[in-house]
């Protein structure tokens, strides 16, 4: 009798340990199936954003050739008529001021750095970042300094150009920038470099401890503003 009591128990221990273990296995099997299936649909997604990007690319690149094909006929076409070369003179001038067209002159380049030193008591480690408040208070600084074109990560500033802080990185014209952020403008350098006068927004973000750097240039080139400018209030007044 006693043998026959051990045998059952034995036989219920045996039975719910593998119950236990196919339990185990098939959770086990459903979680692998899970993360297999989460990374296939993560890699589909990162392939469909690939194409994308690669299409956008190629588009862009016709554009530029068009562009230049357009202005070569522009060209040609105003070549006999001082109107029409008067009319393209005003084209030309108005991309320039709209930030449609590359540009290239002297002035300033600005780099700002997330700050590398420990914070204290006293240091809020938010200030050890650049945030989008610290690139607009410099560009509106540049601006009244007298630059004549600005961008900033290579992404030209132009009238609705909108900055937003995303977590650890700024969105600039919809293009997510992460630090270093270097912010290229165009004027008199003299001028310009004002920027690092005392009680300046560069001085105060040192302070803070961002790293700031500021250096003149005879050859800074500034691309052009590369979406597109819809007014959506704003008409033209009939003469």
């Amino acid at each position: 009798m006693p043998n026959k009591k051990l045998i059952s128990i034995i036989l219920g221990i045996m039975c719910f340990a593998l119950s236990l273990g196919i339990v185990v296995q098939v959770r086990t099997i459903r979680n692998t199936n899970f993360t297999i299936s989460q990374n296939q649909e993560a890699n589909e997604l990162r392939n469909e954003i690939l194409k994308y990007k690669e299409r956008y690319d190629n588009r862009f690149v016709e554009l530029e050739k068009a562009e230049k094909e357009l202005e070569k006929q522009r060209e040609e076409a105003t070549q006999n008529d001082s109107e029409l070369k008067k009319m393209q003179q005003k084209i030309t001038e108005g991309n320039k001021l709209t930030g449609m067209t590359e540009v290239t002159g002297a002035g300033v380049i600005i780099t700002l750095t997330d700050g590398t030193g420990i914070a204290t008591s006293a240091l809020n480690p938010s200030q050890l970042i650049v945030h989008d408040l610290d690139i607009l208070s410099v560009i509106n600084e540049l601006i009244n300094a007298g630059a004549e074109a600005i961008s900033i990560n290579d992404q030209r500033w132009v009238s609705t150009t909108a900055i937003s802080c995303r977590g650890n990185t700024i969105d600039i014209n919809g293009e997510r920038i992460g630090a270093p952020f270097v912010i290229k403008a165009i004027g008199l350098p003299e001028y310009l470099a004002g920027l690092e006068r005392i009680g300046g927004y560069l001085e105060l973000m040192r302070s803070q401890g961002v790293g700031v750097n500021l250096e003149k240039s005879n050859n800074v080139t500034i691309p052009k503003y590369s979406g597109v400018i819809n007014f959506k209030y704003a008409q033209n007044i009939e003469e």
